[in-house]
C-alpha cells in the first residue's frame, strides 16, 4: 500500500477512503467513522473515512533505525536532576505528582512506512489499544501500542482507565505506586466531573494489577454519565491532557513539565484512537508506547510519575524499562516476517 495513501487502523478496524480532516473535535458528534490524534500540547486531528472494515494490519516490511541510533532529549543526569526539581516542588507544596518524560529520536529512511511498524508492534508487543494513523498531507504518521484507556464512550457513558505503577512483576510494585495511582484517580474523577451528570462519577475498580508484555501495571477504572449538553469537544477540553501523564494539580504540573522538558511531547502522552459517530461509540488511548514520524526522524517517548517517594535512579530505570521492548521491535531490521521472528528471539524485557 502506497506511502501516500491515507489510512487508519484502530479498534481492530482498517479505515480507508479519506473524506475530510478537521481540527474541530465537535465533528466527532456528527456522523461517520473518525480516526483521532491529539497531541499532548492540544493540537487535534480528526480524520473521517468512508470505508471501514474489520481487519488485521496489512503485512508491510519494516526496516527501523539501528538500536544504537537512538538519542534521548534528556540524558540520565538531566533526567535525574529533573526528578530532584519535582521533589523540591512537592516539598514546597506546589504539586503532589508530576510525570517527567523524555523523547527518543533516531534517523528514519524516507521509504520506511509506519504501517510496517504497526505490524511489527502487533506481533512483538501486542496492546489493547493498538493504532496506526497515516495522513501524509497533514504530516501525521503515528503508531501506538498503548495499554492505557484515556476515554471510552458508549452513548452517554464515559470511562477512563488511568495507569500508575509499573514493574517487571507485581512484586516490584511499591507503596509509592499505589499512592500515585489513587492520586491520579482523584484527578480523573475531578476531570470527568466537569462534564458528567452530578453524582454519576464512580470508581468501579481501583489499583487492579494488569499484565502486559514485559511488565505489569496498576490500573483503575473511573466511569461517569455525560451531562445532556456535553459532547466530544467538551469531554476532551475537560480531560486533556490525560491526568496520568501530566500530574496533580494538573495546571501546576504542566507548568513544571514545560519548564523541565526540552522538547514537545507531540502525540506522545496525547490521545490516539477512533470514534464511530453513527453509533455514539469511541475509544481513545493515552498516547504512551507511541512512535511518530517527524520529518526524517522516528520519535518515541518514555517517562515516569514523580512523587515525594521517588528515587531519581529508580525513575530513570522505569523509563528504560518502558522503552526497552518497544525500541527492540522498532529497531528490528528485515521484512515483516523476519521482524516477528527476531523480536520473539531477541527481546527479554
Amino acid at each position: 500500500m502506497s506511502l501516500d495513501v491515507p489510512l487508519a487502523y484502530a479498534g481492530g478496524r482498517l479505515a480507508t477512503g479519506l473524506r475530510e480532516v478537521t481540527g474541530d473535535p465537535a465533528a466527532l458528534d456528527s456522523s461517520g467513522f473518525w480516526a483521532v490524534v491529539v497531541t499532548f500540547e492540544g493540537e487535534v486531528t480528526c480524520a473521517r473515512f468512508d470505508h471501514v472494515r474489520s481487519a488485521s494490519l496489512p503485512a508491510v516490511p519494516w526496516r527501523g533505525p539501528g538500536r544504537d541510533a537512538w538519542v534521548s532529549s534528556m540524558d540520565r543526569q538531566a533526567y535525574e536532576d529533573a526528578v530532584r526539581v519535582v521533589r523540591g516542588s512537592i516539598a514546597d507544596g506546589d504539586v503532589y505528582q508530576v510525570n517527567v518524560c523524555r523523547v527518543l529520536s533516531a534517523p528514519l529512511a524516507p521509504e520506511a512506512d509506519v504501517l510496517g511498524l504497526g505490524g511489527a508492534l502487533a506481533r512483538g508487543n501486542p496492546a489493547p489499544y493498538a493504532a496506526v494513523v497515516r495522513l501524509p498531507a497533514q504530516g501525521v504518521h503515528v503508531v501506538s501500542a498503548s495499554p492505557e484507556l484515556f476515554l471510552r464512550r458508549r452513548g452517554r457513558v464515559v470511562e477512563s482507565g488511568p495507569i500508575k505503577g509499573t514493574g517487571r512483576t507485581a512484586a516490584d510494585l511499591r507503596p509509592k505506586d499505589h499512592a500515585e495511582n489513587v492520586m491520579i484517580v482523584d484527578l480523573v474523577r475531578n476531570d470527568l466531573g466537569r462534564v458528567c451528570a452530578t453524582g454519576s462519577v464512580e470508581v468501579p475498580a481501583l489499583c487492579a494489577v494488569e499484565e502486559h508484555p514485559g511488565l505489569v501495571h496498576l490500573v483503575s477504572t473511573v466511569r461517569g454519565t455525560l451531562a445532556d449538553d456535553a459532547g466530544w469537544a467538551d469531554l476532551l477540553e475537560a480531560t486533556s491532557p490525560p491526568g496520568s501523564v501530566s500530574g496533580a494539580p494538573k495546571c501546576s504540573a504542566l507548568r513544571l513539565v514545560s519548564a523541565l522538558e526540552p522538547v514537545p511531547r507531540g502525540p506522545y502522552c496525547g490521545a490516539v484512537g477512533w470514534v464511530d459517530a453513527d453509533s455514539g461509540d469511541g475509544a481513545l488511548a493515552v498516547g504512551i508506547r507511541t512512535f511518530w514520524r517527524d520529518g526524517g526522524h522516528l520519535r518515541f517517548g518514555t517517562g515516569a510519575g514523580i512523587t515525594w517517594g521517588s528515587d531519581p535512579s529508580r525513575e530513570w530505570a522505569e523509563t528504560e524499562l518502558k522503552a526497552e521492548r518497544l525500541l527492540a521491535v522498532a529497531s528490528a531490521q528485515g521484512t515483516s516476517e523476519e521482524t516477528a521472528e527476531g523480536t520473539a528471539e531477541g527481546t527479554t524485557a
